[in-house]
């Protein structure tokens, strides 16, 4: 399989129960009626494997680095860059700001693909492409599993995905889910004990 259609990333996602129906909060504290698990799917080489292969249909054009934020696109990242035969990197945050460790070192002019599982807001995105741009490092895309944001993207490179699946995001306490209180779930870690109009 060279590519996987919109179609087919889809029923992958609802056949291994990685779209997931409920009242989750996020990081930002918003809440959320679907959540996109992809690391359910990327548990499975042969599965990351071919998605690999389809994202790296996105940009054809010659990379000498695949880039990703760590930890939900480091296993995404690494299947990218087999795919290529170049290097896979990863960044990691230290005191909040995004920074490569683990002996990583980008060149400059290397020519750099950024790799993400789920694009939301693009922030975390946007400090990997401007600490690869810092390095005297050519970005030349962006290339993502899922594309979950509802508004424009601060990134000034262009962005690709297998599928754009606008969220869904409601304030703390305003959503459907909290006026028929529904528990809350922070996704990857279960249910939460307090209840959904605390303001979390």
């Amino acid at each position: 399989m060279n590519g996987l259609s919109k179609f087919d990333m889809m029923g992958l996602l609802e056949e291994h129960e990685a779209l997931m129906s409920g009242h989750f909060v996020l990081a930002s504290g918003s809440h959320t009626p679907t959540f996109m698990q992809t690391a359910v799917l990327l548990q499975y080489p042969n599965l990351a494997g071919k998605i690999a292969k389809a994202l790296s249909l996105k940009f054809p054009q010659p990379v000498d680095v695949v880039l990703s934020p760590a930890m939900g696109a480091v296993i995404i990242g690494q299947e990218v860059a087999r795919v290529r035969k170049v290097r896979a990197m990863f960044t990691e945050r230290i005191n909040g700001v995004m920074n490569l460790r683990r002996e990583f070192k980008l060149q400059r002019g290397e020519r750099v693909l950024v790799v993400e599982d789920v694009l939301t807001t693009g922030r975390s995105t946007t400090e990997v492409v401007n600490l690869a741009r810092a390095a005297d490092a050519k970005v030349i895309g962006v290339a993502a599993i899922i594309d979950r944001s509802t508004s424009f993207l601060p990134l000034k490179v262009p962005v690709r995905a297998l599928i754009s699946y606008p969220m869904q995001i409601y304030p703390s306490g305003q959503c459907p889910q909290c006026q028929a209180n529904v528990p809350l779930t922070m996704p990857g870690q279960g249910s939460l004990r307090e209840k959904p109009n605390l303001g979390l």
